[in-house]
Order: structure tokens, then C-alpha cells, then sequence
């Protein structure tokens, strides 16, 4: 062993590796590589000195000693040849490692990005490297590729860091972002979604900006996994804002028609999503049209007093003023058209008058009459249930809004599924 009683020590625990990008500042840094001492004992010391020894050869001890002295005293104009002189006597695994720590501390010193890489990958290809720094130092060493916008290699070090570690959530996002510059959208996306199920499956909620980041990727690409992202996102974190954007989303991603389009504002109402005179006009005019006047009155009324509309304009002015019309004239015909249903055959006359009381928040009477419709011929089965299950689900019976939505079938599918995750947030 080395008998000098000069103990060398540096830090890999580099600052300035974490990747340029405000995308990642979302994701957790990786745990810097631990301390390495390297230890040089007087020949009377004991063998159980803490720390890693290293059994440095006879040609390289006295320039390891020179750069260790350059090193540490930055003096930068003669570590390039230290360096130089020291690898062209490196015998042992030791020796290379040792240098090669120096040679990253030198870079660290001098912020030098380029040299900070090549130390990294120094270390690496000693051979010297414990198993418990391999993980960190690839993780660095990638995020120095992406820095320098070298993807192909970036890719390659967060490769290596998964096969370590499965489970390395921080490379999963690393890589992601990596496949998403190399232009492989589709792969970005499926890491996302790997590392939120990851942290699902150890019992952590993941960060909220991992769903952004997925859903954003994979809405822009036009990805049919923007959907199922979204509703992850939003049963997650059900904010109105994330309902209004999830909804959007689901929107712009399906062929939808007017009545569909109407039950997923009418979600979007009882989220507290509806923002902005496009959503206002729309529920409005739409349930006008569809002879719902009621409904339109209270969505406005609620548009107004949000000070998200504004009553003088000709457009909310004058679909306010038909509803306000005809409302109190239609709310007086519910109790006879609620008899005429519950006594027809035929359900259509229950889904609508259902429908009326549904848009007046009477849901109790809402409910009855879509129960009714289910017992009646020409019944659509799953419209019928959907709507039971949201005035149900309004009234605050999560048990039978419930069964009433996982009831749903066909087109109207992807609408139950959303009012079940709003149910599930529900106190």
C-alpha cells in the first residue's frame, strides 16, 4: 500500500449536471454519487481506516501525487500535462480511477462541461467504479449528453441506468425527454406512462407535472393515449382547470354530436370547469335548442354572477333573454308532462321530461322519471342509464350513480367513465 499519509478526497457530487430544460425541472434530480476518499496511509496504520484504499502502482504513484497537488491547488495552466503525464504511466485499475477522479474534479473546478463528460466517462472505463457510484455516474453522464444535445448518447447512459435499476423513475423521465428530442414522441410517452405506474405501484402519487408532460406529448403528437393520460391526469388531480382541459381534450380527440357534447358540459358545469364565453354560449344554446330553457336560465345566471360573461353583450343578451322567456312557462308543465310520461308505454316522454328536471337540479324527480324510461319500450338503454347515473351522482347517491354509469355502454362510454372519476372525488 501507498505509505504517504496524504489522503486524497474529492466529491462527485458535481453541481451544474441536471439537464438545461424547464420540461425536467419537474422531475426529481437523482442523488448525487457519494463521497469517494482515497486514502494513503502510513505504514503502521490499521487495515480498518475508513474509507477505500487503493493499491496504486510504483510508475504512476508519483505523478498521481503531482495532479492531486494541481488539482487541489487549481492551478489550471499545469493540470493539462499533470493529466497527461499521469495517464501515460497508469498501470492498475487504481491508477486509472484515481486519475480519472481527478481528471472530473479539474473539469468540476473549471465549470468545463466538455471536460466534466470525459471525466465521467473516464471513471467508467477504469474499471474502478463501485456498484453503488455505476448508477449515479451513468445518470450524470447522460444528463451531460442531453445538455450537450448528443441524444443518441444521452439515450444510451439512461439505457444503462435502467437496466440497473427498473425502477429509476428520475431515468424513465430522463430518457423520456431524451426519445422526445431524437423524435420518438410515441416512446416518450410510453416512459411517462412506465414511470407514473412505477411510482402508483410503490405507493406514491406522482407529481402532477408527470401527467402534464405525458398528456402534453401525447396531445400534440395525436396520440389516442392522450385520452386515457387526461383521465389519469384529472382523477389524480381534479381541479377544475384539469377538468376543463381534459374535457377539451376528449373533445377534440372524438367525433362527438350535440347530445354528447351537451352531457359533457353539463360535467363540466358540476366540476366548476365551465370558463369563458365559449363554454357559456355553447351549454347555453345548446340546451335552448334542445327545449331545455331552465337549464340555460341557471347556466348563465351562474356565467354571470362567476363574472365569466358579461350580461350587456348582444349574444348572451338576447339567448338569456329567450330562455328567461320561457321558463317559468315550462317549469309549470312539468308536473303534467311528468304524469303523461310515467303513463305512456314508450320511454321517450320520461327521457325528456327527465331531461327538463334534470337541467332545474330537481334530481330526485330526474331520476324517477329515467328509471321509469328504463322499464318503457324504445328505450335507449345506456343514454338512459348515463343520465341516471348523473342526476344520481348530483344529488349525492354515489352507490347508485355508480351502478347506474358502469352500466353505460357503446358510444357513451368514454362520458360515464369521466362522471365516475368526478364521483369518486366527491366527499
Amino acid at each position: 500500500m501507498i505509505s504517504s499519509k496524504r489522503a486524497l478526497a474529492l466529491t462527485l457530487a458535481f453541481g451544474g449536471t441536471t439537464a438545461a430544460t424547464p420540461a425536467l425541472a419537474q422531475y426529481q434530480t437523482p442523488a448525487p454519487a457519494p463521497q469517494q476518499q482515497i486514502q494513503q496511509p502510513a505504514a503502521d496504520a490499521p487495515a480498518e481506516a475508513p474509507g477505500r484504499k487503493y493499491d496504486l502502482s510504483n510508475a504512476a504513484r508519483k505523478a498521481i501525487i503531482e495532479l492531486q497537488a494541481a488539482v487541489n491547488a487549481k492551478d489550471v495552466a499545469t493540470i493539462p500535462a499533470k493529466l497527461a503525464a499521469a495517464k501515460a504511466v497508469q498501470k492498475t485499475t487504481d491508477d486509472k480511477f484515481v486519475i480519472a477522479q481527478f481528471q472530473l474534479k479539474a473539469a468540476v473546478d473549471a465549470k468545463d462541461e466538455t471536460g466534466i463528460t470525459a471525466g465521467i466517462e473516464a471513471m467508467l472505463a477504469s474499471g474502478g467504479v463501485s456498484q453503488a457510484d455505476t448508477l449515479p455516474l451513468y445518470s450524470n453522464l447522460g444528463r451531460q449528453y442531453y445538455k450537450a444535445k448528443q441524444f443518441d448518447q444521452a439515450g444510451t447512459a439512461f439505457e444503462r441506468v435502467l437496466q440497473l435499476n427498473p425502477n429509476d423513475t428520475d431515468a424513465m423521465a430522463m430518457l423520456a425527454e431524451t426519445r422526445k428530442a431524437q423524435g420518438r414522441v410515441p416512446d416518450a410517452v410510453a416512459l411517462l406512462q412506465k414511470g407514473i405506474a412505477a411510482r402508483v405501484a410503490a405507493g406514491q402519487k406522482p407529481s402532477e407535472d408527470w401527467y402534464k408532460r405525458a398528456v402534453a406529448l401525447a396531445y400534440e403528437a395525436k396520440l389516442p393515449a392522450a385520452v386515457t393520460l387526461s383521465r389519469d391526469w384529472v382523477a389524480a388531480y381534479p381541479t377544475p382547470s384539469n377538468w376543463r382541459d381534459t374535457l377539451r381534450i376528449y373533445k377534440n380527440n372524438s367525433g362527438l354530436d350535440a347530445d354528447v357534447l351537451i352531457d359533457l358540459l353539463r360535467l363540466q358545469r358540476a366540476a366548476g370547469a365551465l370558463a369563458g364565453e365559449t363554454d357559456y354560449y355553447n351549454y347555453a344554446s345548446f340546451v335552448l335548442l334542445k327545449g331545455f330553457p331552465g337549464e340555460a336560465k341557471a347556466v348563465l345566471d351562474e356565467g354571470f354572477a362567476a363574472k365569466s360573461i358579461d350580461r350587456s353583450k348582444p349574444i348572451f343578451r338576447e339567448v338569456y333573454a329567450q330562455a328567461s322567456g320561457k321558463t317559468a312557462a315550462d317549469r309549470a308543465s312539468l308536473p303534467g308532462l311528468e304524469k303523461t310520461a310515467l303513463a305512456s308505454p314508450a320511454a321517450k316522454q320520461a327521457m325528456i321530461t327527465g331531461d327538463a328536471y334534470l337541467g332545474y337540479s330537481d334530481y330526485a324527480k330526474a331520476a324517477g322519471l329515467y328509471r321509469a324510461a328504463l322499464t318503457k319500450t324504445g328505450v335507449d338503454t345506456s343514454l338512459a342509464n348515463l343520465h341516471l347515473g348523473m342526476a344520481l351522482a348530483r344529488s349525492g347517491d354515489k352507490a347508485g350513480a355508480t351502478t347506474a354509469l358502469n352500466a353505460v355502454t357503446g358510444v357513451r362510454t368514454d362520458i360515464a367513465k369521466y362522471w365516475l372519476i368526478w364521483l369518486s372525488t366527491r366527499a
